[in-house]
């Protein structure tokens, strides 16, 4: 018993000893993408609402369970700062949305529904942090989104920031447009508190990474405000990657900030984020959509074309996901802003086996392989020249105004597309993204120039991978 005890006392000593997992982090040869244990990886989910930990009604086993038996790596959660009442935007059964007695913030509740801004919750600590477990037992990267404005008054009045809920007196003076701004020092020094607490009960995982802020270009959140987060979290923390929200559809990041390592866009159809940014040498993502109806053609066709322009994360809003539904069956009404499902996730899949047949590490986004189209057609190229291509087509027309986005011709189809390839022997293989890879598969000859290929027909969208034999 005493040598088993003594074997047992130098494992767990030699455990200790043993260097922290690297977190998820920029791929060094390509810091376009990302590296987690080892392995270059892009992000890829259609995931609940953002409620998760903040929702204790919500099993996020289940959730985290489903997700990772529909192949999906990655998932985004709000801290409880802010969180939303039934039916805001139009969204049932919105996980974000927790009954009162269901809500789990980080701070300490006191009699008569209030808070204490001075202590702590140890519940949601435990919750958050047993979440990323699961989560990382899953292979699941999580974004921990530490701040989100207040789109309405009412959200702000929910807060347990807000002096109606707190019993600290704190907030009292701000309106929905100033909290996080700097502009009041009471609710600046909790939000400095809040960020150093969750980032210093995250540090050990490598399944983690933090935003600064969900959507900060509306109601007055400002760059200098999220500057000081970023150095706040950089205080506790020299490791982990920090994310910054950058715009809803795109913008050119003129001064970035030297802490952010990953830029997500919103709603980012057609991705032209990637192209204007990609000198900056980061990870863009496409960390949002879901207002676009609830048809699943219209998410497939964002997130194959955001990726094989070059992006590193897509991000779906799932609202299959529910309490009581966890694993992602709830037949939501057609009234739902967005979609998601079981059928949906299924073709996600597709994308991640398809991603998985490239070493997207050694390739670019590479207009110049592809032929002009016909109008009303669009297609991405991803190359390493003379060694793989992959490219992706399909029927989306740009729709401008406030919320530019595609309108898809759903009919069938058959366009061919003519690639430039240097001289070479080749393989080509087509998938359909909604069933798979398919049967057609052809090898060629090539002496140069151009070399067009028919596909199998197809609705809406078509993929082929084409390599060097």
């Amino acid at each position: 018993m005493v040598i088993l005890t003594t074997r047992l006392c130098l494992l767990t000593l030699a455990a200790a000893l043993l260097p922290a997992a690297e977190p998820i982090r920029l791929h060094p040869d390509n810091p376009h993408y990302f590296l987690f244990r080892g392995k270059p990886t892009i992000l890829l989910t259609s995931g609940e609402h953002y409620g998760a930990v903040l929702n204790a009604a919500f099993d996020y086993k289940k959730y985290l369970d489903t997700l990772a038996k529909d192949g999906l790596n990655m998932t985004r959660i709000f801290t409880g700062v802010y969180r939303e009442i039934p039916n805001d935007f139009g969204i049932a059964g919105n996980t974000l949305a927790p009954k009162a007695s269901d809500f789990l913030p980080p701070w300490a509740p006191v009699e008569g529904g209030r808070f204490d801004l001075t202590k702590w919750n140890p519940a949601y600590f435990t919750r958050l942090r047993d979440f990323i477990t699961e989560a990382g037992k899953h292979g699941i990267v999580v974004e921990v989104t530490l701040f989100c404005p207040y789109y309405r008054d009412h959200m702000w009045t929910s807060s347990p920031a807000n002096a109606a809920n707190n019993v600290n007196g704190i907030g009292a003076k701000a309106t929905s447009t100033e909290v996080l701004a700097l502009k009041h020092p009471d609710l600046t020094r909790v939000q400095e508190e809040m960020t150093r607490k969750i980032v210093t009960e995250l540090k050990e995982f490598d399944n983690v990474y933090f935003e600064l802020a969900n959507e900060p270009y509306f109601a007055g959140v400002t760059l200098e405000f999220q500057a000081h987060i970023a150095k706040v979290i950089r205080e506790v923390d020299s490791t982990h990657l920090i994310a910054q929200n950058i715009a809803n559809n795109h913008q050119v990041i003129n001064k970035p900030d030297p802490l952010v390592s990953l830029f997500n866009f919103h709603y980012a159809r057609p991705p032209i984020a990637v192209a204007e940014n990609w000198a900056l040498n980061k990870a863009i993502g496409f960390d949002e959509t879901g207002f676009d109806g609830t048809h699943d053609f219209v998410y497939r066709i964002q997130a194959w074309d955001f990726l094989l322009a070059g992006g590193a994360l897509y991000n779906n809003l799932d609202y299959s996901f529910t309490v009581g539904h966890e694993d992602g069956t709830f037949a939501f009404p057609g009234s739902q802003p967005g979609g998601g499902g079981v059928n949906f996730r299924a073709q996600l899949r597709i994308l991640r086996d398809f991603l998985a047949q490239l070493d997207f590490i050694r390739m670019k986004p590479d207009a110049s392989v592809l032929q002009p189209l016909p109008e009303g057609i669009t297609a991405r190229a991803l190359s390493e020249p003379g060694r793989q291509y992959a490219v992706y087509l399909h029927h989306g027309r740009v729709l401008n105004g406030f919320n530019p986005h595609y309108v898809v011709r759903t009919g069938r189809q058959q366009t061919g597309v003519t690639l430039h390839l240097p001289p070479g022997n080749y393989t080509v293989t087509w998938w359909d993204p909604k069933k798979g890879r398919t049967a057609h598969v052809e090898s060629f000859p090539h002496t140069g120039s151009g070399k067009t290929l028919i596909p199998p027909q197809y609705t809406e969208d078509v993929a082929l991978i084409v390599k060097a034999r």
